[in-house]
């Protein structure tokens, strides 16, 4: 329990340092990549720095798997450096039991890690983009035009030459029906369609359909089995990565049953469980280095941490960039990283120093 305190004292301050200078360098960076908008459209300062700090909790997710990667390496580093990890190897003690208030630290960030982002990152994600499309003139359209929709598994199909999602319209609209096997059973034209809280109303519709062999049109009267709601049209309004964990796999089965591309929405809902563990990823990987740099704690600590987290956002980027577009399955996408990593912070655990 002595030790356990130690190192845990030992961790902690060089942990809230390397934290707080990796999300000051994530916001900069932020700025810095903006600031030509910024200036084209003559932002003011104030406003600026308003965008940057709805951006610090998301700065604050990125940051803590490097600051706690960072931190591990340093600290153990450091010990090894005083002769004090080879006294407690001298005692019998194991490099793994040293080291486990360092893995429960990790376990907790990534607990801390999905509620956090769920809850606090998300919204003010949100609220960010918001007022920089704001402030760069960029606001999003509440109208959508040339939409193609299939619904109840294919067996319709909508065309919509324009959608007001602010009034729930259609304008312009075309259903097409079939059957199980395909076949066309009828086509609907309507100049307009509301939604009346419960189904589709048509204004000037026209209904195609079999008539003893023959394809014959007349007037639809209208009926209550439209009850495609006004969401199923409004998808591309809708950004998944704003979503709460719970909204983007509804998105995504949504997505799914209308016989649309779904593979991003679910490949983003996975990654949002397997983004959570990367805390714990980075704790293994951390205590596998730890003990490896005897000189130059500091800048080989920096060097090693950043390098592995290059290493792994960017293995994250191809195989959730395959999972999006349907190469792999999007849960390989999201937790081949993840797995991969922990194999390599368990083969270097079992070369570390001892």
């Amino acid at each position: 329990m002595t030790l356990d305190k130690y190192l845990a004292k030992q961790f902690f301050p060089i942990f809230l340092f390397a934290l707080s200078m990796f999300m000051l360098l994530l916001c900069i960076i932020d700025i810095f990549i903006n600031l030509p908008r910024y200036l084209a459209n003559e932002v003011a300062v104030i406003d600026v720095f308003r965008v940057t700090a709805f951006y610090i909790p998301k700065a604050i997710s990125y940051a803590l798997p490097v600051s706690l990667l960072f931190a591990s390496a340093y600290t153990l580093g450091d010990l090894y450096a005083k002769n004090e990890l080879t006294s407690i190897f001298a005692a019998g003690i194991p490099f793994w039991r040293f080291c486990r208030p360092i893995l429960i630290i990790g376990m907790m960030a990534s607990v801390f890690s999905f509620f956090f982002d769920d809850i606090i990152v998300l919204p003010t994600l949100r609220q960010k983009n918001e007022l920089s499309r704001e402030l760069l003139r960029q606001q999003r359209s509440d109208f959508q035009a040339d939409i193609v929709v299939r619904a109840r598994q294919g067996k319709l199909t909508y065309t919509v030459d324009f959608f007001d999602a602010l009034n729930d319209t259609m304008f312009g609209v075309s259903i097409i029906e079939q059957d199980a096997n395909g076949t066309f059973v009828s086509l609907i034209r309507a100049h307009r369609a509301d939604w009346n809280g419960s189904f589709w109303e048509f204004t000037n519709a026209i209904i195609y359909d079999w008539n003893e062999d023959f394809l014959q049109h007349r007037i639809f009267e209208g009926s209550d089995a439209f009850r495609e709601e006004p969401d199923t049209f409004r998808r591309n309004l809708v950004d998944v990565e704003e979503l709460r964990f719970f909204d983007a796999r509804l998105l995504a089965l949504d997505l799914q049953y209308a016989g649309l591309p779904f593979l991003d929405a679910l490949a983003n809902y996975y990654q949002r469980f397997s983004f959570a563990t990367v805390p714990f990823v980075t704790t293994i990987l951390s205590i596998s280095m730890g003990g490896r740099f005897r000189k130059n704690i500091m800048l080989m600590s920096l060097v090693s941490s950043l390098g592995a987290a290059v290493v792994f956002y960017v293995t994250e980027m191809i195989t959730m960039m395959m999972g999006r577009l349907g190469y792999i399955h999007p849960i390989t996408g999201a937790w081949f990283p993840v797995f991969t990593f922990i194999i390599v912070g368990i083969l270097l655990l079992r070369t570390a120093k001892t």
